[in-house]
């Protein structure tokens, strides 16, 4: 068996996360990980009040969960990113106004980016890039061109 160069780690995870909307999994699932974080009560205080504090574990639970299925299968991030976003404004109601405003906040950006990504989109230029070749583009159109036949 011939040895295959291996690829670096880091460019391997660099071409992973490009065929993905990986900030916005991220972004979705850390929302859902920092209003888990907010709740304290223990296991049976919920249970004592019933449905109302289980909905508070519930629905961050289901946002970490929204945000690994984004990473994991990003063919159906548009299904994924809308129920994000209304399971991130649920938590206003359920925890801790959704965390204390920051998992929410969290939760909805990453829903946001999730839906606005674009898989077959060609990557834009930046602003530099663009610059440098018009200015290239500018300037060879400015060089006079010397005829084929003169000599000088």
């Amino acid at each position: 068996m011939p040895d295959r160069p291996r690829r670096e780690p880091r460019l391997a995870f660099r071409g992973w996360r490009a065929r993905r909307p990986f900030w916005g999994g991220l972004l979705l699932a850390l929302g859902g990980g920092e209003i888990l974080l907010t709740e304290k009560a223990s296991l049976k205080v919920v249970m004592h009040i019933g449905m109302q504090g289980l909905a508070g574990y519930l629905l961050p639970t289901l946002m970490v969960l929204l945000g690994l299925l984004v990473l994991v299968n990003p063919t159906q991030r548009l299904f994924y990113s809308v129920t994000g976003v209304l399971v991130s404004l649920g938590t206003w109601l359920t925890s801790n106004l959704g965390g204390f405003l920051l998992g929410l906040l969290l939760g909805v950006a990453g829903s946001c980016l999730t839906f606005g990504w674009l898989p077959d989109q060609e990557p834009r230029a930046g602003r530099r890039r663009r610059r440098e070749r018009a200015r290239a583009e500018r300037r060879a159109a400015r060089r006079p061109r010397a005829s084929p036949g003169i000599r000088s």
